[in-house]
């Protein structure tokens, strides 16, 4: 989704005040996280600042705002990706996770006309599977390559250590969270 921006082509302008109010400068009028979440659900640009000191403080907004919808709306990330992504703070992917979430992300959002078609039609040639084949190999890798922890899997499917591959167990565990997803998305659209 690109993001629209305003008239002047720079990001809305978004000033947070101590007493934790949001002041929209382009509508000159105080809102809401959930009129962010709508702005943001729009395609709307906007930087929120801290009044005061003036410093970016958008990324903490944009967090906020998940933590309500998780907290307040229908979950949707999982608590296994949630721990995932909480032990990948102070490890030495790190600094790859923003790049690699952000591709990912894009890929969906590529794919997702696609995908909304795949699962109209029962999941025949589900283009999301592969796609979530490629971002777990894609992770598999990166963190083999990062950590030199990976396991190196063979052509029987089983890694070194002769483990089963979790990979049919995890692409079903997401087959199914894309299915709510998607009952969510239907229900959006109605």
């Amino acid at each position: 989704m690109a993001s629209k921006k305003h008239v002047d082509g720079e990001p809305i302008v978004i000033k947070k005040y101590a007493n934790r109010r949001l002041y929209n400068t382009h509508t000159s009028s105080y809102i809401t996280l959930d009129d962010l979440a709508k702005m943001t659900r729009e395609g709307l640009d906007f930087t929120v600042v801290d009044a005061k000191s003036g410093d970016d403080i958008t990324h903490a907004i944009l967090t906020q705002i998940i933590v309500e919808e998780e907290a307040h709306g229908e979950q949707m990330l999982p608590v296994s990706f949630l721990r995932d992504l909480i032990s990948m703070y102070g490890n030495s992917m790190q600094s790859m996770m923003p790049s690699y979430l952000e591709a990912s992300m894009a890929n969906f959002r590529a794919n997702q006309e696609k995908i909304a078609e795949a699962w109209k039609s029962g999941m025949a040639g589900n283009p999301f599977a592969k796609m979530a084949e490629t971002n777990l190999a894609m992770m598999r890798a990166a963190t083999t390559a990062f950590t030199g922890q990976g396991a190196p899997t063979s052509t029987s499917g089983r890694t070194a250590e002769g483990k089963s591959d979790d990979t049919a167990q995890e692409l079903a565990s997401m087959r199914d969270q894309m299915a709510a997803m998607q009952k969510k998305l239907d229900e959006l659209g109605k």
